[in-house]
């Protein structure tokens, strides 16, 4: 195997990894900001719930974005 192969596959699984990382990071900041918002204002626990499920599905499609790009970098 060549040693150049051998590097792409790490820095793809570091890549991935990395961002697999950050999305559940963002996700956790997110989960974590509605839980207040909604333990404050119990009433607009609803409107809450739905923009953090939005905000939640658009940082996951960035993170499999991201990790695409780390498998096509390493098959290349």
């Amino acid at each position: 195997m060549d040693w150049t192969l051998a590097l792409a596959y790490t820095a793809a699984g570091i890549g991935a990894g990395l961002v697999t990382f950050a999305a559940s990071y963002g996700i956790s900041k997110i989960a974590t900001a509605a839980m207040d918002g909604t333990a404050r204002q119990p009433e607009a626990g609803g409107v809450i719930r739905i923009t953090m499920v939005i905000a939640a599905a658009m940082i996951e499609g960035v993170a499999l974005f991201g990790a695409v790009i780390c498998v096509l970098l390493a098959v290349k």
